[in-house]
């Protein structure tokens, strides 16, 4: 894992090489690109490999798509999908999966890189249309969250919901006037009693329990 002064270790996937080419060189001192596949096989084999900080993966290309990266590999590095598809469903699949973020080509560079730079931290991340237009899919899809959810606070669920919208912890600290660090602390309590390990874990939960 990169340290504060070590740049981010990432994997470059997509089956278009003038697109990784392009990629590699826009990413600036805060990365350095450790390898690249142009297919879901090869990129299983080089994450495998090279235990990278991240990885940004297109969605649609050869030998399963970056859905068969995600699940296969998404325990061993943070995994952001970077697509043109702006489909609800797709979005929906990658997060289920195990990514930890989903953003489009035509996101700007600056708000790639500090995106990347967040998703390497453990921020979930996703271009803002896309986060809208997710919420309010699982609004329509999805009654209020059963079972373990109904143990939470006020303030825990307040904070989920954040969690859930992509924001982070300094972001959550404003928005509801605690400290970040009491915002760590409210998401290790949910990460708790909803037994899970990982904060986009806990994003996964909140989105699939329609929790927004």
């Amino acid at each position: 894992m990169a340290t504060v002064n070590e740049p981010i270790r990432v994997v470059l996937v997509d089956d278009h090489p003038i697109w990784r080419d392009g990629v590699r060189g826009d990413l600036g001192e805060a990365f350095v690109v450790v390898g690249e596949a142009a297919d879901a096989s090869s990129a299983v084999k080089v994450i495998e490999d090279t235990k990278p900080d991240l990885v940004v993966c297109d969605l649609n290309m050869p030998g399963g798509g970056g859905l068969r990266v995600v699940r296969e590999c998404a325990t061993k590095s943070k995994i952001v999908m970077l697509t043109v598809s702006e489909q609800e469903r797709d979005l929906l699949d990658a997060v289920a999966a195990g990514a930890v973020g989903y953003l489009v080509k035509s996101t700007s560079l600056a708000e790639l890189r500090a995106a990347l730079i967040r998703a390497a931290a453990g921020e979930p991340v996703f271009s803002p249309t896309l986060a809208a237009l997710v919420l309010g899919e699982f609004r329509k899809m999805v009654g209020a969250a059963p079972g373990a959810s109904q143990a939470l606070s006020e303030r825990e669920r307040e904070v989920l919901q954040l969690v859930a919208r992509g924001h982070t912890y300094r972001a959550i600290g404003e928005d509801l006037f605690i400290s970040p660090r009491t915002v760590e602390n409210h998401v290790r309590n949910i990460l708790n009693k909803l037994h899970l390990s990982r904060r986009d874990e806990l994003m996964r939960y909140a989105i699939e329990h329609g929790i927004d």
